[in-house]
């Protein structure tokens, strides 16, 4: 079913000033090297004012940050294959898939000793264990909302982003100076970025072997989206909490998480011509920046600001606690 006429007509303002502000971060990003997605949230946050009730614009804003958020996280699943497992080895793909679940459940522990509610913990962990920005955007559509929800989730973004790129410029060094080989030094990369351009920009830095073993295992980092995120959904249900905090149950397996898998399979059985699937990629990054713009927008610059120290501790434990295991499953297996 489409979207009737009158929808469209309440969401175009909000959707088409949160589209504005995605191509001017990108337009930024391209000419100054400065993140987009960094650049999108800070935009964002600079117009609050528009996000406010009674605004024209404030229905496509919130339509924007939940709804091309979870169009951007399915199409995803364009990108990965079942080639990409066999490529990389098992060895490898162990190392990979138990660095994302040790770093969830270390945010978890560290989190609870810290006082953050779990919540936060999986936003910040399931952020720094998979994919960054998109994770966490993922993450927080199935966690039950309360009343901080989008300021953690801009949080999350804003420190994962920041951490990613500085960990673009150190981990290249930090990879020379362990003495990895070309391929041990993807895997490091791949392995411990947050978001996939600077993965992609720390892998080529050092050399075309160590960026496209990089990218590979990034994109298996990026296949534990869906089970994460449906381990998640059920660890709610089973518990109760949605009902608790919302009234509802979340759905057992959200659609964009079904899309995701729907177009992984597809890619993995060749149905998706390589031009397709490239597209589709460009469609996500391009829905999720836009996205990530719509929840600057919605936030509030002085709630963020409320997050605490802590909040910043806590994520970048996880950040050295994930740069730190793969370093010394690599010594291992090496």
């Amino acid at each position: 079913m489409f979207p009737s006429r009158s929808l469209l007509a309440e969401v175009f303002p909000g959707f088409a000033v949160s589209a504005l502000v995605a191509a001017t971060a990108q337009f930024l990003s391209d000419h100054y090297g400065a993140p987009a997605m960094l650049l999108a949230l800070l935009l964002g946050l600079a117009l609050n004012f528009l996000a406010e009730d009674g605004t024209r614009t404030a229905p496509g804003i919130a339509f924007t940050a939940r709804t091309v958020l979870r169009l951007g996280v399915a199409l995803l699943g364009a990108r990965i294959s079942v080639d990409m497992l066999t490529a990389l080895g098992p060895r490898s793909i162990a190392l990979v898939v138990a660095g994302v679940v040790l770093t969830i459940l270390f945010a978890l522990v560290v989190g609870r000793l810290a006082g953050r509610g779990w919540r936060f913990a999986l936003l910040t962990g399931g952020s720094v264990a998979i994919c960054g920005a998109s994770a966490a955007m993922a993450i927080a559509a199935v966690l039950p909302r309360h009343e901080k929800s989008e300021r953690d989730l801009v949080f999350t973004v804003l420190s994962v982003t920041v951490l990613s790129t500085v960990a673009m410029v150190i981990y290249p060094m930090l990879s020379n100076a362990f003495g990895f080989t070309a391929r041990d030094s993807g895997v490091f990369l791949g392995g411990t970025i947050h978001d996939v351009a600077q993965v992609v920009g720390a892998g080529f830095s050092i050399g075309p072997e160590t960026g496209e073993t990089a990218t590979l295992v990034k994109l298996i980092r990026v296949s534990m989206l869906a089970p994460v995120v449906l381990c998640i959904s059920l660890a709610i249900r089973a518990r109760g909490l949605a009902a608790r905090d919302e009234g509802k149950a979340p759905p057992l397996l959200p659609g964009f998480v079904i899309g995701f898998l729907a177009l992984a399979a597809m890619n993995s059985v060749g149905m998706i011509p390589q031009t397709v699937s490239q597209a589709a990629g460009q469609l996500s990054r391009w829905a999720l920046l836009i996205s990530i713009a719509a929840v600057g927008i919605k936030t509030s610059l002085g709630r963020m600001l409320e997050v605490g120290t802590g909040a910043i501790a806590l994520i970048v434990a996880e950040t050295v606690f994930l740069g730190a295991f793969v370093v010394a499953g690599l010594h291992f297996l090496g």
